[in-house]
């Protein structure tokens, strides 16, 4: 029998003990112990050896904070894990334990989050807890009267921070009351990189069910080129055409690049034919 084999065995007498090479009886190494020292030598893959784009708070901080996930959210603002799992890890332990919601999380207490989850102490069960009320609250405010709609500078300050530098194309539309004042902003449709699918009549009914008399379009180009492409031109054609049926004014169509300054205004081009 090898070595490697009688010294496995013995290790599992009852006398604990085991003869060296010398012959001398010794105490055996008891496999508990080896087990805790081996998990206390293999740590877990720490978020800081990510590659720099998958880092949540790197995503945050280059301006695409629509792309993070629940988790990765909850993951910069506790900062960091446990000894054994990530910040992202631990975060997606939360959210699975309350069924993904937000909501749920929310209602529990910092007491209830430092009891159920190593690595969650009293200071990050209050900024998580802090995060959501913040935005329990924001959602409670009534949109301000001064939320109107004078010109395209004004849509587009609106309409920037979710669309600029978004790495896909999406179509957002503005309710507007007939004193232009905005009723709510509406994701119409997502698409891929250079192509997006719209359909008129979706923005119709929207704009009717919420009692909208104007509508702001907005689109956005990830590849940072302003100029409207001949879809562009006859979709904006066919909705302006439509709306006039229904006693709707499109006031204007922005698409938004990759600038929180520039953009392209079909109204102030003088585009906005039907």
């Amino acid at each position: 029998m090898a070595i490697a084999e009688e010294i496995e065995n013995a290790v599992c007498r009852t006398d604990g003990m085991v003869r060296d090479d010398a012959g001398r009886r010794v105490p055996a190494c008891k496999p508990a112990v080896r087990k805790r020292a081996t998990a206390r030598l293999t740590p877990h893959f720490s978020i800081r050896h990510w590659d720099s784009s998958e880092r949540p708070r790197e995503k945050m901080l280059a301006g695409h904070p629509g792309v993070l996930t629940d988790s990765e959210l909850l993951a910069i603002l506790i900062g960091s894990g446990s000894a054994r799992v990530s910040a992202v890890e631990l975060s997606r332990q939360i959210l699975s334990a309350f069924g993904g919601n937000l909501h749920t999380v929310a209602g529990k207490t910092p007491r209830e989050l430092c009891g159920r989850f190593k690595g969650i102490g009293e200071a990050k069960a209050a900024s998580i807890l802090a995060a959501l009320e913040l935005g329990r609250r924001m959602q409670a405010l009534p949109l301000p009267e001064r939320c109107k709609i004078t010109n395209s500078r004004d849509a587009f300050r609106l309409l920037c921070t979710d669309m600029v530098r978004r790495p896909y194309e999406m179509f957002q539309v503005l309710l507007l009351t007939r004193s232009n004042h905005l009723i709510r902003k509406v994701l119409i449709s997502e698409g891929g990189r250079d192509k997006i699918l719209v359909d008129p009549k979706k923005i119709f009914k929207i704009a009717i069910d919420e009692q909208a008399s104007a509508l702001v379009l907005s689109h956005n180009h990830p590849s940072g080129q302003l100029k409207p492409s001949m879809a562009d031109m006859n979709l904006t054609r066919q909705i302006v055409s439509g709306a006039k049926l229904l006693d709707l004014e499109i006031l204007d169509h922005l698409i938004v690049g990759i600038s929180d300054e520039v953009y392209f205004s079909f109204a102030d081009e003088g585009c906005l034919k039907s």
